[in-house]
């Protein structure tokens, strides 16, 4: 086809384009575009959080420094805050309202310091992954990265936390006659499955977090309520054995997570913590709360990972 101009010569037309007629999806996909911040399928966002590694350990470590900075007592804080709080809680439990009822007194100590640092890891976990998007909106919005490795780093930084805790708690034990044996290697196990276990709440609290930024006002509250029904400052098996309380609701106490690793640990380190304090199929129950909390909390995590950081 051509056409005569004004002035009389003869102009060809263009050649038609390529891409006439193609929708907007078509040219995205012959072109290799796609939506930006586009959830991608769940194993390459696993690859992408492993090659995020170096960032995630770096987050937890700079944080973990951070978070005493201004403090005069600098880390101290991070194994004087639980022993300050296991101080309290033995006045109050231990001598007044009578909890250590039915543990040695030379292992209520070590008891009750064990379960609130382990506690602690799990509580700080849960309160740090309610803040981990909604408290670094500027991060989420400046840099492309795999979400989750906010909430990760932040349990990873809790669990460096509890390594501190460690020292303490290893002299409280050996002060009140547990000297270190094979046993203790079981410590190791049973704190990745609970870090496991925490990343997973942490996971399922940064986005509820993230769309309702009241949640971190209100988890304090709960928090407290299961630190209390956790056996933290007395034996759940000792205090429900003159009471007339349901089998279901004796199940429910002695198997909740929280319960579960503080057993392990105190099972572990403690040496007149024998066997007759722990439910039955207790790592059984430790491994599947993990699994159980880290899978689930890593797909509802993925399943809103385009919206984090809008609106």
């Amino acid at each position: 086809m051509s056409e005569t101009t004004h002035d009389g010569t003869v102009a060809a037309d263009a050649p038609g384009s390529p891409d006439e007629g193609l929708t907007a999806a078509e040219l995205a996909a012959k072109y290799g575009l796609t939506v930006s911040g586009a959830r991608p399928s769940i194993v390459e966002y696993v690859r992408q959080l492993w090659g995020r590694r170096h960032f995630i350990l770096t987050f937890s470590r700079a944080k973990l420094t951070a978070q005493y900075s201004q403090a005069k007592l600098g880390q101290l804080w991070q194994v004087a805050t639980p022993l300050l709080n296991a101080a309290v809680y033995f006045f109050v439990f231990g001598l007044l309202l009578g909890a250590r009822r039915g543990i040695p007194g030379d292992v209520y100590v070590p008891f009750l310091v064990t379960g609130v640092f382990v506690f602690t890891f799990t509580q700080s976990s849960v309160l740090a992954g309610v803040r981990a998007i909604s408290g670094n909106l500027g991060l989420v919005r400046a840099l492309h990265f795999p979400r989750a490795a906010l909430p990760v780093s932040f349990a990873l930084q809790q669990l460096q936390q509890l390594l501190f805790s460690m020292i303490v708690l290893v002299v409280v034990v050996m002060a009140f006659g547990s000297m270190p044996a094979l046993s203790w290697l079981l410590v190791v196990p049973a704190l990745l499955l609970q870090f496991v276990f925490n990343t997973g709440l942490a996971l399922i609290f940064a986005r509820l977090g993230s769309r309702t930024p009241d949640l971190a006002q209100l988890m304090p509250f709960v928090l407290r309520t299961w630190m209390y029904a956790s056996g933290v400052m007395f034996s759940i098996p000792v205090m429900l054995a003159d009471k007339n309380v349901p089998a279901w609701l004796d199940d429910v106490l002695q198997w909740n997570p929280a319960a579960v690793y503080m057993d392990l640990v105190r099972f572990a380190m403690i040496d007149d913590y024998g066997s007759s304090y722990l439910p039955p199929h207790v790592w059984a129950f430790a491994a599947g709360w993990a699994l159980l909390a880290g899978v689930i909390g890593f797909v509802y995590f993925w399943k809103a990972e385009e919206r984090y950081g809008r609106g």
